[in-house]
């Protein structure tokens, strides 16, 4: 009777999600522009999306932001849940300021970092006001800086998940390992680093899979913050393909890159599911 009630949901999958992915390649395989059509182009969609400059510049900035995004995200996590563990005073109430960000939806996240960076409203306003004529804070306006930008204001909004991923890791760690590493007299940077990050492996993992899956769809906070500007500034993958399926009526450019950021997610799930199923397997083994 379980397998059995099971069945309208899986079918649900199979429709809602599988179906539609198959359907999405399938239209990035032809010449659909406002409407799907059957008139099939081979990979000609597919060619012409990697002679993009704009696909290309999108994916150089997913990069960058991919790599500062989740760098920093584990660095500045792990260290809130570090001073977390330390069994502060008012912890309840860090825990909650440090977290709060990440129950913001990322339109939200946008919009208050937009009023903080603007040069007319935010910090260089301030700042100036209060007699530092000098201090530039533009970084929305400046097409160097543009995507750097996004990444702090994504950092804002998501260290507070890893923080509390890495927080339980912590809280789960035997008091005997403390005690050890104080009788043995290592150095608490020192354990930390060589003892308890490894012991943080699975949490980290999910972690990574978790803010790497953000960076691939990220495009509420571009938008918000900064519309992809200026200029191409600070263009992400998923804004193109959404200007591309809705302003540009090119359905099958924007299937095409659909299907690219698929493989990309994919990429990143696929290593992560086959160590955990390939660890458990040696765990059990041994």
């Amino acid at each position: 009777m379980a397998t059995l009630s099971l069945i309208p949901s899986a079918i649900l999958i199979l429709v809602a999600y599988v179906g539609t992915m198959l359907w999405t390649v399938n239209i990035s395989f032809t010449a659909s522009r406002s409407l799907p059509v059957a008139d099939y182009v081979g990979f000609g969609n597919y060619v012409r999306l990697f002679g993009s400059a704009r696909w290309q510049t999108s994916l150089e900035h997913m990069a960058i932001f991919g790599v500062l995004f989740i760098a920093g995200c584990l660095t500045l996590g792990f260290l809130l849940a570090v001073f977390l563990d330390q069994k502060i005073r008012g912890e309840d109430g860090w825990r909650t300021i440090f977290l709060y960000p990440y129950a913001m939806s990322f339109i939200v996240t946008g919009l208050i970092w937009q009023w903080m960076m603007n040069p007319a409203l935010g910090i260089q306003k301030t700042m100036r006001d209060l007699g530092w004529e000098s201090f530039t804070f533009d970084w929305t306006a400046n097409r160097d800086m543009a995507i750097y930008a996004v990444v702090i204001a994504a950092l804002w909004q998501s260290s507070g998940l890893v923080m509390a991923l890495m927080l339980a890791g912590l809280r789960g760690i035997d008091e005997e390992i403390w005690k050890a590493v104080k009788v043995d007299g290592i150095p608490v940077w020192r354990a930390y680093v060589s003892i308890i990050l490894p012991m943080l492996a699975p949490m980290i993992g999910t972690a990574v899979v978790l803010l790497s899956i953000s960076t691939v769809k990220v495009y509420d906070l571009v938008v918000a913050l900064t519309n992809g500007g200026p200029g191409s500034a600070s263009e992400v993958p998923a804004k193109f393909v959404m200007d591309y399926l809705f302003q540009r009526a090119n359905i099958g450019l924007a299937t095409s890159a659909s299907v690219i950021m698929l493989l990309i997610v994919l990429a990143v799930l696929g290593p992560f599911f086959y160590f955990k199923t390939y660890g458990a397997r040696r765990r059990t083994a041994a």
